[in-house]
């Protein structure tokens, strides 16, 4: 796969569609291409001790950031017709299909692969788990900056050009 989007989710709380940043890396034949971070006004807006002290995000850093379709309108031209890409993509891709409900937008269905699936076929045993950081730091990136949706999409995006 050579041309694709990898995406990274963050989330203010266990809702789903409480999405508090998103991290997006375009990658073309084999090259990332772009990279892009933005904030996002959660729906629900409050945030859980757990997710803060997860990604470090707190209400007054999404306060007055765009909600979730006005992110979007700037995201998905440019990822329209590439497959997204991400690391245990059942999260990031019930998160994307909450906000899109949550907005009565109409969902595009999107197709999704996962680096955590593909890190399991290409390593099996040889990792001691499959978590992003130990597939990262596997396939020559260092995952300094885990849980920031940029850095987390960045480590997606070197996982899928070394195993997809």
């Amino acid at each position: 796969m050579l041309d694709f989007a990898a995406i990274d989710f963050e989330t203010a709380n266990n809702e789903r569609s409480s999405i508090c940043s998103v991290g997006v890396v375009i990658v073309r034949n084999g090259q990332i291409v772009d990279k892009i971070y933005r904030l996002i006004r959660p729906t629900p807006n409050y945030y859980s001790y757990f997710n803060t002290r997860v990604h470090g995000l707190v209400r007054e850093d999404t306060e007055h950031a765009p909600i979730f379709p006005d992110v979007w309108k700037e995201i998905a031209p440019l990822i329209e017709g590439l497959t997204l890409v991400a690391h245990n993509s059942p999260f990031d891709e019930g998160c994307l299909k909450a906000a899109y409900r949550t907005y009565q937008m109409d969902y595009p269905d999107y197709s999704f692969v996962c680096t955590c699936r593909a890190s399991r076929k290409a390593f099996k045993n040889q990792l001691p788990n499959h978590q992003l950081h130990t597939v990262a730091a596997a396939c020559g990136y260092d995952l300094t900056q885990h849980h920031h949706a940029l850095a987390d999409a960045e480590a997606c995006a070197q996982i899928a050009i070394n195993i997809l």
